[in-house]
């Protein structure tokens, strides 16, 4: 199998492929797999939270581990996130490792000072004798109609933070890895899932197998314009780089894959060649992760380098439920192509895809929360 840091790698935004042959497995299957072989290899990581021994098992991505591990190591918990996130920072500072599930990203809100002030800081402030190995997973973005209180994406508020690693896994062979790496490192892991990329699929290895954080990942040959993206988002500026193929624009698509640790080489490196770069996230652009990499390349080229960079997100305003409001709401691949032509043609006159391309990737895929 190929590096899963090789150029060219994923071939076709709608089932990215990671190396050359072996198995396909979907992104909620490759969770499953990787919880399976960490409890396997290591008896002190157990799963709890809220409805993970249920039958469906959080779109099963917790399916089958209740009949493998017993109750005592898969657990659901009342809805008292706060204390729950207790549990779990002590746990992990008594020498266990927890998966601790949160199914939407919106509910850490209740649990913020654990997080923040107690599981991010803890390590440091006892001199490096204690130690904070928990896994928070939770899911971001838009569904079917969720609204305000379910489709946010807050991951910017844990970059902010010392201490907690983020990581946004965009396909099925990084979440494998991403998640057996996040369960054996010893700080805090915010890990962020989007729910479109549940049915989506890639090729996976079967062994356990744990990939670094920090390491970017460039897709296509060198470009005329940089596609920055997050999360589900790569699968939406890969189709973005097909609708600008067509239209005789070379774009190449880089997926930081962890937000902290950023790769900020790689996306520097990139930037440099294609002098424009857009950079499409999962959340609002104001203080956002978008924000973190459009100053990361404003401040760390060279002056005079001459790079345009746009921000694309939610558009600014609370998540809306009709379908009809969230097309405009989130970024497309048309409106991501949209704006990166705009950058590598100015001047010329105003272009827009065909109204068909504005459907997302991963929406076909999608049949609910459960």
């Amino acid at each position: 199998m190929s590096s899963p840091n090789d150029a060219n790698v994923m071939v076709g935004a709608e089932a990215p492929r990671l190396g050359e042959g072996g198995r396909v497995l979907t992104y909620v299957d490759a969770i499953c797999e990787a919880l399976e072989q960490e409890m396997s290899r290591d008896p002190d990581v157990f799963v709890f939270g809220l409805d993970v021994d249920d039958h469906k098992g959080i779109q099963g991505s917790t399916r089958g581990l209740l009949e493998k591990f017993g109750a005592e190591r898969v657990f659901t918990t009342p809805l008292s996130e706060d204390a729950m996130t207790g549990v779990a920072i002590g746990a992990a500072m008594a020498g266990m490792r927890p998966v601790h599930v949160h199914i939407r990203m919106d509910f850490l809100m209740l649990c913020m000072n654990q997080l923040v002030n107690m599981a991010a800081k803890a390590h440091y402030m006892y001199g490096g004798q204690v130690r904070v190995p928990m896994v928070v997973r939770s899911m971001i973005g838009k569904s079917w109609g969720q609204g305000a209180q379910h489709s946010q994406g807050l991951h910017a508020m844990f970059m902010h933070v010392p201490g907690l690693k983020v990581v946004a896994p965009s396909n099925a062979h990084d979440v494998k890895g991403c998640l057996i790496a996040a369960i054996r490192d010893d700080n805090p892991v915010m890990f962020v899932e989007h729910r479109l990329l549940y049915g989506t699929d890639a090729y996976v290895p079967e062994e356990s197998f744990a990939m670094e954080f920090g390491k970017a990942r460039v897709i296509g040959d060198p470009g005329e314009v940089t596609l920055i993206g997050i999360s589900n988002m790569v699968s939406e500026c890969l189709r973005a780089r097909e609708i600008l193929a067509d239209e005789g624009i070379a774009a190449e698509v880089v997926d930081p894959i962890s937000l902290v640790p950023l790769d900020s080489d790689t996306i520097l490196d990139s930037a440099r060649r294609t002098k424009r770069v857009v950079i499409v996230d999962n959340s609002w652009t104001m203080c956002g992760a978008s924000a973190e990499i459009a100053a990361l390349i404003a401040e760390s080229l060279e002056p005079g380098a001459g790079v345009d960079i746009r921000r694309m997100g939610y558009a600014p305003t609370t998540c809306p439920t009709s379908p009809w409001l969230e097309r405009p709401f989130y970024p497309n691949p048309a409106t991501i192509a949209q704006t990166a032509h705009a950058l590598a043609r100015p001047g010329e006159d105003d272009w827009e895809p065909a109204p068909e391309l504005v459907e997302q990737v991963c929406e076909t895929n999608f049949r609910g929360p459960f």
